[in-house]
């Protein structure tokens, strides 16, 4: 076969086309001589078919792999999407959970403070009647005490009083007599 393509092409080839100065031109300032018509044409399909038969199947399955990557991109972004808007649902129903959950702690919190007002009113209002009554307590012992006093200064008093007049010459029953109606008179005022 190579050889009759040869033949075919010198046959095709003949002599070249020279211009004035011997130069060699092509027939055609388009096209080009026959003989390379004949070998560009043939070495281009010789290139095509091995290119077809061996980096064919290469891209196809480059291609095949690339629509396959493209395609579990495509399912990773909408399982990645179905996820998002699932967990902004969540987000947002926990939000109104979380207003809940805060409204409900802030009406704890004012019903335990109102309770613990109650108890401190309550508290404060038996320390006042304890103080109170400690303070009655207090000023029915001074007073006491200080009456107890008062009979003792006057007793004290009444000694030296007593003291004097007997020098002075007043008899036991009647000196007596003088200090228990002092006393009384004392203590009635």
């Amino acid at each position: 076969m190579i050889a009759l393509l040869n033949t075919l092409i010198l046959a095709a080839e003949g002599e070249p086309h020279r211009d004035d100065n011997g130069q060699v031109v092509t027939h055609s300032w388009i096209l080009p001589e026959a003989a390379e018509l004949i070998y560009g044409t043939i070495s281009s399909i010789i290139i095509f078919a091995l290119l077809y038969k061996f980096a064919g199947p290469a891209i196809k399955k480059g291609f095949n792999d690339r629509t396959a990557r493209i395609q579990q991109e495509l399912d990773a972004t909408s399982q990645a999407q179905a996820d998002a808007t699932a967990e902004a649902a969540t987000i947002m129903q926990a939000k109104g959970d979380i207003d809940a959950e805060r409204q409900r702690m802030l009406d704890a919190a004012d019903a335990q403070g109102e309770m613990l007002l109650a108890e401190g009113r309550v508290r404060l209002d038996q320390e006042i009647a304890e103080l109170e009554a400690r303070a009655a307590s207090e000023v029915e012992s001074g007073a006491s005490r200080a009456g107890d006093e008062l009979r003792a200064e006057i007793t004290r008093t009444a000694a030296m009083a007593t003291e004097r007049i007997l020098a002075g010459g007043i008899d036991p029953d009647a000196q007596q007599a003088l200090i228990e109606g002092f006393i009384s008179k004392v203590g009635a005022s």
